[in-house]
């Protein structure tokens, strides 16, 4: 059976203060993102089943997988840094650092590189932010997390990327450019009819939690919503708003 898998958005960056910030290479967290991350490892209540976490392999995201999920690393889980579900624009804040910088970075830490490859950061071709291949990554992460053979996997990455990831676009904000709160955490299963696609559906738990009673979109209403968000945002550009603390 394929795992559950649970969604993270990274905690606050530097570059979630201001506009001005979105300048900053691979911005790493503040201290108030390390305690959002701090109150994720105390309030995450899944901690049985986990056993895998993975995440995007920029500063942010690693960093929320490591102290997020501390328990699980003393118990021996490595963070593995998967590139395909990095962030989606190509400006400084959303571009990963070089995998020797990172190599040097996360010396004696567990987290396992093996998956990165140079170049991975350069924005072009598979890494472009172009909605077609920001789309076709997504799906090469959710067929790789799919043959995954544990019960429970936890993925920590962004929150632009997580609208493909996870195909819905229903809480879509178009002027904080995602609807995922820092550190929001929501749980998926795969589709048990679905192929090569590998679409994954929201648990009712944690959708009920965030919407309520809220009746769910259908798949078809979900990939319509998805073609109109593509259809007016184009290729993804960065936020343009302060996010607040949240």
């Amino acid at each position: 059976m394929a795992p559950v898998i649970y969604c993270v958005r990274h905690a606050q960056g530097y570059h979630n203060l201001s506009v001005a910030n979105h300048s900053m290479p691979d911005p790493n967290l503040t201290p108030f993102g390390e305690e959002q991350c701090h109150d994720l490892a105390r309030n995450f209540p899944h901690h049985a089943s986990i056993g895998a976490i993975v995440a995007s392999p920029l500063r942010r995201t690693l960093y929320t997988a490591l102290y997020g999920f501390e328990s699980f690393i003393q118990k021996g889980l490595p963070v593995i840094a998967l590139p395909e579900v990095c962030e989606t624009a190509d400006v400084p804040c959303d571009t990963g650092s070089d995998l020797s910088v990172l190599k040097e970075e996360m010396k004696g830490k567990p987290v396992d590189l093996s998956r990165v490859e140079e170049g991975w950061n350069a924005k072009t071709g598979k890494w472009a932010p172009t909605a077609d291949a920001i789309e076709k990554r997504a799906r090469e992460a959710r067929q790789w997390l799919k043959a995954r053979p544990e019960e429970a996997v936890v993925v920590v990455t962004h929150g632009g990327f997580l609208h493909y990831f996870t195909e819905d676009w229903s809480d879509f904000n178009k002027a904080m450019g995602t609807g995922w709160r820092n550190v929001e955490c929501r749980s998926y299963r795969f589709a048990d009819e679905d192929g090569e696609n590998a679409s994954l559906v929201e648990t009712k738990t944690s959708r009920e939690s965030r919407r309520g009673s809220e009746i769910p979109l259908t798949k078809e209403e979900r990939m319509n919503l998805q073609e109109t968000a593509k259809t007016e945002n184009g290729d993804f550009h960065p936020v343009q708003t302060v996010q607040a603390k949240v």
